[in-house]
C-alpha cells in the first residue's frame, strides 16, 4: 500500500468523543461547540471565538463584522485556496489576487501596498504552508486583515501566535487543514471591541451555520493534542530537510529571525517538471500531491498573467507525506527517496 500524501491525526480518543455524541444523541450545536470555542480562546489568546460549519461561512461573518460593502476590492493571495475567490465573488466583492514571494509562497508587505494603490481595501492573509510574513510591516500598512491560519496554526511572529494579528482570523477544520473536524471553521476576534461587533452577527446566526457537536468534539480533542502532534511533525521535518539537502531540489523555508513556522507538510520545489519525480516516488510506493492544485492560480491561471511566481510554484511545488501517523519505517523510506530524487 502506498504512503498517502495526507492523513488526519484522528485516533481512538477522537473517535470516542464522536461516539459519545452519537450515543447521547448530541448531534447538533450544543455543549461541545461551546467547549471548543472556549478552549480555542485560551489556546490562541483571543477575546472571542465562534465555531461554524465551513471556512466560507466564517469569511462571510468576518466581512459582515468589518462592514465591508459589496463591490469593495478584497486582496487575496494567488496561492490561497480557491474557495476564497469563489465566496468573495458570490458575495459581490471585487477580487484582487496578489502574486507571492518565490522564497516564502506568501504575499509580501510590498505587494500588499501595491494592491492598496490599485484599490484594495481588505486583505485576506492566507499563511500558506504554515509560514508567516513580516506581520509588523503588514500591520503598518493600516489595511484590515483577516488571517487564514488553517495551515499555520501554531506558528508565531515575535512570540505572538498566528491568528492574533488580524482583526479576525479563520482556523479551517477541513480535511486537509492542520486541525480537522471533517469540516468547519473557528472564527476568532483577538480584540474585545471586534469581538463585540462580530458577536452581534453570530448571535443571530441560524443553526445551519453553527458547527454541530460531533464535529466540535472531534476538533476539541485534536486542538488539545496539538502540541504533541506538532512535536512529531517537527521531528519528521528535520529528518526530511537533511535528506533533501543531498538532492538538487529545495524546500520553502520561513524567512525572518523573529518568525517561527508551523509544520503543515513538506514542500519540495522541483528544479524541473513534476512528471519524472512522480513516477520515481510512485515506484517507491509513495504518493505526492501538487501543493497548490486547489489554489486561486490553479482555478484562474489565464486571468492572472502577472502572478508569475505563484504560477511557477503551482507547476513545480509538491508536498511529500508528513503527518504524525507516519511510522519510523515510513519516515525513513520517504527520507531516503528525498535524498535520491531525480
Amino acid at each position: 500500500m502506498k504512503i498517502q500524501p495526507f492523513s488526519s491525526t484522528i485516533r481512538r480518543r477522537e473517535m470516542d468523543a464522536v461516539l459519545t455524541c452519537m450515543v447521547e444523541e448530541k448531534l447538533g450545536p450544543g455543549e461541545n461547540n461551546l467547549r471548543l470555542t472556549q478552549y480555542a480562546k485560551e489556546f490562541f489568546g483571543v477575546d472571542g471565538a465562534v465555531a461554524v460549519r465551513s471556512p466560507a461561512i466564517a469569511l462571510k461573518y468576518a466581512l459582515k463584522a468589518l462592514g465591508i460593502e459589496p463591490g469593495t476590492k478584497v486582496m487575496i493571495s494567488a496561492l490561497a485556496p480557491s474557495w476564497q475567490i469563489l465566496v468573495l465573488e458570490d458575495l459581490g466583492y471585487e477580487v484582487l489576487a496578489l502574486d507571492v514571494s518565490p522564497e516564502t509562497a506568501l504575499v509580501s508587505p510590498e505587494t500588499v501596498h501595491e494592491g492598496m494603490i490599485a484599490g484594495g481595501r481588505v486583505l485576506i492573509l492566507h499563511e500558506t504552508l504554515g509560514f508567516v510574513p513580516n506581520m509588523t510591516a503588514l500591520l503598518e500598512l493600516g489595511v484590515p486583515i483577516i488571517e487564514d491560519i488553517s495551515q499555520s496554526a501554531g506558528a508565531s511572529f515575535e512570540e505572538k501566535k498566528a491568528g492574533t494579528f488580524g482583526t479576525f482570523s479563520i482556523l479551517g477544520l477541513e480535511e486537509r487543514d492542520m486541525i480537522t473536524a471533517a469540516g468547519g471553521a473557528i472564527l476568532m476576534a483577538p480584540q474585545r471591541r471586534d469581538w463585540l461587533v462580530l458577536k452581534r452577527h453570530t448571535d443571530v446566526a441560524p443553526s445551519t451555520d453553527v458547527l454541530p457537536d460531533m464535529n466540535s468534539a472531534l476538533a476539541f480533542i485534536q486542538l488539545k493534542e496539538f502540541g504533541k502532534n506538532e512535536a512529531v511533525r517537527k521531528e519528521i521535518y528535520e529528518i526530511y530537510i537533511r535528506s533533501l539537502m543531498q538532492s538538487k531540489h529545495h524546500s520553502i523555508s520561513q524567512q525572518g529571525e523573529y518568525a517561527v513556522s508551523a509544520v503543515y507538510s513538506f514542500p519540495v520545489v522541483l528544479e524541473r517538471g513534476v512528471k519524472d519525480v512522480k513516477q520515481y516516488v510512485n515506484r517507491k510506493d509513495i504518493e505526492i500531491a501538487s501543493a497548490f492544485e486547489n489554489s486561486v492560480i490553479a482555478l484562474r491561471e489565464e486571468q492572472l498573467p502577472d502572478c508569475k511566481n505563484a504560477l511557477s510554484l503551482l507547476l513545480r511545488c509538491v508536498l511529500f507525506p508528513l503527518y504524525p501517523r507516519l511510522g519510523k519505517s515510513q519516515t525513513a523510506a520517504i527520507a531516503k527517496v528525498l535524498s535520491t530524487l531525480p
